[in-house]
């Protein structure tokens, strides 16, 4: 489908949406940057998916841009995880996030983040509070992580909400956080995030998903007043860029440990994150284009 193609059904949206009353996610419309992107690189093959149960129909109803155009997912969304990982996909003004009712916090967390938004004005809200689209026993609260020794540790930061108060509001809800070692959060992870928001000013978007890892075979640790948190051995985030002829993609890998971590040292691959999390990132790209960014990485690249 052609760009103005997804321009029309966009109009469309916007149209019908105003007639019935609702307010549009940012979600339900794509960038201009982001239509090209999928009319050059994705595939469609997520179409596959269509039919499994709606964990919740805010999230999974064909509203958005891409979706209408065939596409059937965002370019940032992984595929569903399966293979016994319970996941509840959630869809914010901001945001789509994946979250595990075992460990209490997402298996990830997906946005675009374009360079007008980097620019945003809207203050720190700092108001976290529960995500009202999960159901009641999911809903863990701020005072969880009352003296637990541990931040309540963003993986959708607010400065990349800046760009709405709506948003701002929704990147507090406790949906959206996980225990985080408060040097790790406050340091390395930190000079990512504001890395990202460079990077997505210079490539004009990028596409981000982020969120903790457990290693399997090791005693967990938890925290909690009201609901049993897991603390994470690590953080991943991956990152990629579609601009035009200058497409990249790379991973990285934080312990959560109060350990100094450089961004070079905690470089990785996409192919490395996916072994390392087993989640398919990406998959709306084509294929052959996934397979050649997947299993590179150079931070050089980026700067």
């Amino acid at each position: 489908m052609k760009r103005n193609s997804l321009k029309w059904v966009a109009s469309l949206l916007i149209l019908a949406a105003a007639a019935s009353g609702i307010s549009l996610k940012k979600t339900d419309l794509i960038s201009p940057d982001s239509a090209a992107a999928l009319n050059d690189f994705a595939t469609g093959h997520a179409l596959d998916n269509a039919d499994e149960p709606a964990t919740n129909p805010a999230a999974t109803s064909p509203t958005n841009a891409s979706q209408a155009a065939g596409h059937g997912r965002l370019i940032e969304q992984p595929a569903r995880i399966g293979h016994g990982v319970n996941e509840r996909i959630v869809s914010h003004t901001g945001f789509t996030l994946s979250f595990n009712r075992t460990h209490m916090q997402p298996n990830w967390v997906a946005w675009e983040l374009t360079a007008d938004e980097t620019e945003g004005s809207t203050s720190r809200s700092d108001d976290f509070q529960p995500d009202p689209l999960l159901p009641q026993p999911q809903q863990v609260t701020t005072a969880d992580y009352t003296r637990s020794g541990y931040d309540r540790g963003h993986q959708c930061p607010s400065a990349d909400m800046k760009w709405s108060e709506q948003a701002m509001r929704e990147c507090f809800y406790m949906s959206n956080i996980c225990p985080q070692d408060p040097q790790l959060n406050r340091g390395s992870w930190a000079t990512l995030e504001k890395a990202c928001r460079r990077w997505a000013k210079a490539e004009g978007s990028v596409y981000i998903v982020c969120g903790p890892v457990f290693q399997s075979g090791r005693k967990r640790r938890t925290i909690g007043r009201d609901h049993t948190i897991s603390v994470p051995d690590g953080f991943y985030k991956v990152v990629l860029s579609l601009r035009k002829g200058h497409e990249k993609a790379i991973g990285f890998y934080f312990r959560n440990s109060s350990a100094r971590q450089s961004m070079e040292e905690a470089a990785r691959t996409v192919d490395e994150i996916e072994e390392m999390t087993g989640i398919n990132f990406y998959v709306n790209l084509n294929r052959s284009l996934e397979t050649r960014l997947e299993k590179t990485a150079s931070l050089k690249d980026w700067h």
